[in-house]
């Protein structure tokens, strides 16, 4: 899980940390930080006993480092790569943490008809954002046909037995959700230290805890502009996850026509919609992480539609002549703090 595993994920956010570097007496702040999935991890925390740190990082970097060795399609000899290597049909047993982001996929899969696709991993390689790196141009339409046959979240199945591929030449990629269920494993590890009060940052996607002792966690959605940083919104948070996805940085252009990191599996093309950001927030980094993608495929109306009708907290941004214009699910309205 490199730089352009994580390019095909969601954007950074910026942090806005305003107050917590002077916690009241007895609460003290911590940070851990490291490399992981081709991008930064970081943890925030606050206790009034902690944990040795040391110990504490070195579990937090094996988790990842598991994580890794199970799910990275940079890895050869991950679980994810063996299962990807096999040509057979039969089911196959998986480990329970590759199962549970696998199912979860799956099932997100199913309720998008194939929206949120897992083994759209071939049509992302061949139009050149995957680990092959750049093409200079659009695969032809032979191309691309050569590879839908076996793309569908429908050549999978998921039993009791195991997992199988419905066409031996099936092969996963869970970019769109593995980097989520890390945060959410950190987050695991951090509760069962009896932290509560923590900010787990992967690349951008988040999972927040309890109130600072200063009040909640304050996030800053960022503007979908290729250069520079700013401001979208602001939002209060705890006791929620975080995911952005975006395609206004990952992008290739030919005569003219720009084509985004995001592949529709319905046409097996980039999108082509004028949403150029979708945040999500729900109580699992794993779900937030796959639904932004998810509804960043959508045009926006569809994603709203979706979102309204599955109770989803999501903002979407959308480009126009005149900037960028939001549209916000009124499950997500509640976060917003206006400014």
């Amino acid at each position: 899980m490199r730089q352009s595993y994580i390019a095909v994920l969601a954007m950074a956010l910026l942090l806005l940390l305003s107050g917590c570097n002077e916690a009241p007496q007895g609460a003290q702040q911590h940070h851990l930080q490291g490399s992981t999935m081709g991008t930064y991890y970081s943890v925030k925390f606050y206790t009034d006993t902690p944990p040795v740190l040391a110990e504490l990082q070195q579990q937090l970097d094996k988790e990842l480092e598991l994580i890794n060795d199970l799910m990275s399609t940079y890895r050869p000899d991950s679980e994810l790569m063996r299962f990807n290597a096999l040509t057979s049909t039969e089911p196959q047993q998986l480990s329970a943490q590759t199962t549970e982001v696998v199912t979860e996929a799956i099932r997100i899969g199913q309720q998008t008809a194939g929206i949120l696709d897992i083994t759209v991993g071939p049509l992302v390689e061949l139009w050149g954002f995957g680990a092959a790196g750049r093409i200079e141009r659009a695969p032809t339409a032979e191309q691309i046909d050569a590879i839908t046959p076996y793309v569908g979240i429908d050549k999978l199945q998921l039993t009791g037995a195991g997992l199988s591929k419905l066409d031996p030449r099936v092969a996963l990629d869970l970019s769109t959700i593995a980097k989520g269920y890390g945060v959410d494993r950190l987050a695991d590890i951090l509760l069962s230290h009896g932290i509560s009060q923590f900010l787990v940052d992967i690349g951008g996607d988040m999972r927040i805890g309890a109130a600072k002792p200063d009040g909640h966690w304050r996030l800053a959605i960022e503007k979908p502009i290729s250069s520079g940083r700013a401001v979208q919104r602001i939002l209060n948070l705890e006791h929620i996850s975080l995911a952005t996805s975006g395609d206004y940085r990952n992008y290739f252009e030919q005569d003219g026509v720009r084509f985004s990191h995001l592949i529709d599996p319905r046409t097996a093309q980039p999108i082509q919609h004028r949403t150029v950001s979708s945040t999500v927030l729900h109580p699992n980094a794993m779900t937030a992480d796959a639904y932004a993608t998810t509804l960043n495929v959508m045009a926006a109306d569809e994603a709203l539609a979706f979102a309204e009708q599955h109770g989803i907290a999501v903002l979407i941004i959308e480009k126009t002549a005149d900037g960028f214009v939001e549209r916000i699910s009124s499950a997500f309205s509640p976060f917003i703090i206006e400014h």
